[in-house]
């Protein structure tokens, strides 16, 4: 029988290509996802298929010759760039006789190299525990064999039932003090409504320069490294954008093709900023010739979190890589659509900075407004704006406003917003 070794440094990489295109990876990117692991890579074996093999994923002789150059090559792992099913996953390590890692696996790995803060390790570990449970229903075959010696011979308990009861417990154990952790992050953000603090959240394709970005714009310093996903944990810090306007910014992990599912749902508590933040700076790798498929991805995992209706406003960092100046795009109603800069040398931080205060400055939001006869100073706020279109009161002194609203105090008023479908139920 044979037992998985630890995880090796040196692997063989596997990039599987099918003819229909769906599922396909890009080869750079794999590459550098294993550098990521600090593996060192002994060499790619291109594999070209119709369709996937139940059994193996590929065919028997792609897997006889990585067999072949596992053993000629001194390799520790071999590496797919696809998502292998347990059964599969089991089978290409009884031929190859080497440990085998899906791109899923992979992934897993970095993450739990890249987390430092108690909830993102928390995060980690879910993820990695509920990949692990699939693994165990057909790929840990010596496990089904009974406990047994003197004394302990009988029915018992399965070593492979007691291992799922006891990964059960352990998720089920994490899943409550993530949920404890969100709690806390909720409340965090319920100060930052109360206190009518704009939030603006960074999102991008990994290794886009987000952390770098973060780091300029609010003078810390979050760890940022050339290398894709430098950092996982959510990082909030306040920005000024003008005398007496401030911002919350919340730097995000990266996004990548084909982030697995169970990695948005382990990580929901963190894309959380993303979803409840007023705009989003969605940062462009400017140089990088895959930024339009780059893009895509990123708006792709944005549907998947419910974030896609959240304003962006696209950043084109990198531009120093492109021998391009600094510049602000607009579209036709005079908004602010791409702002281009390089975070690295600092060049056209200020036409950013200047973006983001004329965003929150000019940008109102029409709503209707059910105020309480105690709440007469934000209706005086609201008149000493100029925000206010129409109003009348009912039987109960309650005012019924509708207003423009600019985004910096919108959250002020949140608790206080109606439909217009209610406003015109009461004015009858």
């Amino acid at each position: 029988m044979f037992d998985r070794p630890d995880l090796g440094q040196r692997a063989i990489l596997v990039h599987v290509e099918f003819n229909s295109g769906e599922g396909n990876q890009d080869l750079i990117e794999f590459k550098d996802l294993v550098r990521s692991t600090g593996a060192e890579i002994a060499t790619v074996v291109n594999v070209q298929r119709s369709l996937p093999d139940a059994k193996l994923l590929i065919g028997s002789g792609k897997v006889d010759e990585i067999h072949s150059l596992a053993h000629s090559l001194d390799a520790d792992i071999v590496i797919f760039n696809y998502s292998l099913s347990p059964s599969q996953e089991r089978n290409l390590e009884k031929i190859c006789e080497k440990r085998v890692l899906d791109r899923t696996g992979l992934i897993l790995d970095i993450f739990a190299q890249r987390a430092r803060s108690y909830e993102g390790q928390l995060q980690v570990e879910l993820a990695q525990l509920k990949y692990l449970s699939t693994r165990l229903v057909r790929g840990w075959s010596h496990l089904e064999r009974q406990k047994g010696g003197i004394g302990l011979r009988g029915p018992g308990e399965k070593q492979l039932e007691s291992d799922r009861r006891m990964l059960r417990l352990r998720i089920k154990q994490l899943t409550k003090r993530l949920e404890k952790l969100r709690k806390q992050r909720n409340q965090g953000r319920a100060s930052r409504r109360k206190a009518t603090t704009p939030t603006v959240a960074i999102v991008g394709y990994t290794n886009a320069g987000k952390s770098t970005l973060f780091n300029r714009l609010t003078d810390s310093n979050v760890y940022s490294a050339d290398k894709l996903f430098a950092t996982l944990d959510p990082t909030l810090r306040r920005m000024q954008i003008s005398k007496g306007q401030h911002i919350v910014l919340a730097d995000t992990v990266g996004f990548i093709q084909d982030l697995p599912h169970d990695l948005i749902e382990a990580f929901h508590a963190t894309l959380q900023e993303t979803q409840e933040a007023d705009v989003l700076l969605h940062v462009v790798d400017a140089s990088d010739p895959h930024r339009d498929n780059n893009i895509a991805q990123v708006q792709a995992v944005l549907e998947m979190i419910d974030a896609l209706e959240v304003p962006q406003v696209m950043v084109f960092n990198k531009i120093d890589q492109i021998n391009m100046l600094p510049n602000v795009d607009f579209d036709l109603h005079g908004n602010i659509q791409n702002v281009w800069l390089s975070a690295l040398k600092g060049d056209g931080l200020d036409l950013l900075s200047n973006a983001l205060r004329q965003y929150f400055e000019h940008k109102v939001e029409r709503i209707w407004l059910h105020l309480p006869p105690i709440e007469g100073a934000l209706r005086s706020e609201l008149y000493a704006k100029g925000a206010v279109l129409q109003e009348f009161a009912d039987e109960h002194g309650n005012w019924q406003i509708e207003a423009d609203i600019p985004l910096n105090i919108l959250k002020k008023f949140a608790d206080y917003q109606i439909s217009e479908e209610s406003v015109q139920h009461a004015s009858v």
